[in-house]
């Protein structure tokens, strides 16, 4: 296995499934309803919409960079407002989610192991840290949501 496959694997686990820590970030929104989603239980937190928005946008960042663009996100790409919060726009976050994280593994698995090395970009970390940061990212945010949905249930219980 060459270290892109190796990368394109750890995503894959960190996105879809079999990841080491435990669920993925696929799993972790299996079951969480639109109003789940767009709600925030905890005051100053973001909602698991807005963190799914998120990941979404430094996913599609750091794929962008690897086709040579900056992709320095403002403030408004960073966290993108939920325009709606309906059965259709959740099921659309989480499409749109998990096509980021196909588009990013397919470039990944494309990338020759003797460019992880290079800068992403003239001036920024090595292509081998933006790819295992985009992972990192994702998990440090699926923990997040992982609270915010055990919340619900525990609400629940109540």
């Amino acid at each position: 296995m060459t270290e892109t496959e190796r990368i394109a694997d750890q995503l894959n686990r960190a996105f879809v499934g079999e990841a080491w820590h435990g669920p993925a970030v696929m799993e972790i929104l299996a079951g969480i309803t639109p109003q789940q989603a767009a709600a925030h239980p905890i005051a100053g937190a973001h909602s698991i919409w807005e963190l799914v928005l998120h990941i979404t946008a430094w996913t599609n960042a750091v794929l962008r960079r690897l086709q040579g663009d900056p992709a320095r996100l403002t403030d408004a790409e960073d966290f993108p407002a939920v325009t709606a919060s309906d059965e259709r726009a959740w099921e659309q976050a989480r499409g749109t989610i998990k096509q980021a994280h196909d588009e990013l593994r397919s470039a990944i698995l494309l990338i020759e192991d003797a460019r992880l090395d290079r800068p992403m970009i003239e001036g920024m970390s090595s292509v081998y840290v933006n790819l295992h940061g985009v992972i990192q990212h994702s998990l440090y945010h699926a923990g997040q949501i992982a609270l915010l949905k055990k919340a619900f249930s525990e609400r629940q219980k109540a």
